[in-house]
């Protein structure tokens, strides 16, 4: 992989020379020259850049960022892209807090630019997360192709989970069988009068 020196300039221009600051390929993830720039060129419009910085500044600015981007180490094009975006998305929070650590503002704007960072921040994470997921590092699936059950066994098919106690499946009621016996209900008489128990007295034993 050749390396090459990225040069940020006033506006977001990137402007790649001889050198050994920086690997456009490792840090893009695609060996097309146009979009390398043009990947970088986003990310450098991205940096907060106030009016009265040098030129080495700017650059070191930019170097910082194309930094970031060759930190992620992206494996291809969609991996660059979403390089470039977790990168302006880390830009525009921190611009946001810096915004917020303004004194004298009103509090309502402060307020303002915390939601806006905590916005940018958990759309960094979910970035990540996307990323993750499409180098295969989120949740994994197992498919079973082959399944031998010994004579006496059983097999379960379907999400098992461990820790619970044992489940009783739910199924179809069993149907009562013709040849079941029925048994008569009795069914008291409303008008007949009700048996009141009587009382047994008890025999009081006397102290010898």
């Amino acid at each position: 992989m050749a390396r090459g020196k990225a040069e940020a300039k006033k506006g977001g221009q990137v402007e790649l020379v001889a050198g050994r600051d920086i690997n456009p390929e490792a840090a893009t993830g695609t060996e097309a020259k146009p979009l390398q720039i043009e990947l970088m060129s986003q990310v450098a419009r991205t940096l907060w850049l106030p009016e009265g910085l040098s030129q080495d500044e700017i650059v070191r600015h930019g170097k910082a960022a194309f930094a970031m981007l060759e930190g992620i180490k992206p494996q291809g094009e969609i991996e660059g892209l979403l390089a470039a975006q977790m990168v302006a998305a880390h830009n525009a929070a921190m611009d946001c807090l810096r915004r917020a650590m303004r004194e004298g503002q009103p509090f309502a704007i402060r307020d303002q630019n915390l939601k806006h960072a905590a916005k940018f921040m958990s759309m960094y994470v979910r970035q990540i997360e996307t990323l993750d997921k499409h180098r295969g590092k989120g949740q994994q699936k197992v498919t079973v192709e082959h399944v031998h059950v010994e004579a006496g066994g059983q097999a379960i098919v379907g999400h098992v989970e461990t820790g619970r106690g044992p489940r009783r499946r739910k199924g179809p009621a069993t149907p009562a069988s013709d040849d079941a016996p029925e048994v008569p209900l009795e069914i008291p008489d409303p008008v007949a009068p009700q048996k009141t128990a009587q009382k047994v007295p008890q025999k009081t034993r006397r102290g010898r």
